[in-house]
């Protein structure tokens, strides 16, 4: 029997013109990470936001559960997730 630990909730904040953003986001989805995608050169108020969590201004920023990671930090995001 495998057990199937519940994935955290993934939040990618990013805009369409950042190539780490889509670096990341294939990434994940190469994984079969499911995520939701926050466009934040559209959403002020999620700007707002994501600066509040991890106090950059930079893209892409991943909210892991509650757990904020800037840039493509594969590792930790791997670790993150349980991803091996």
């Amino acid at each position: 029997m495998s057990e199937e630990k519940k994935q955290p909730k993934v939040v990618v904040s990013s805009t369409p013109s950042c190539p780490w953003c889509s670096r990341v986001k294939s990434y994940l989805r190469q994984r079969g990470v499911r995520f939701k995608e926050i466009d934040v050169s559209r959403d002020r108020a999620a700007a707002r936001d994501m600066v509040r969590r991890s106090g950059q201004m930079g893209v892409p920023v991943l909210l892991i559960g509650s757990r904020p990671i800037v840039g493509f930090n594969k590792s930790l995001i791997d670790r993150l997730l349980g991803l091996k």
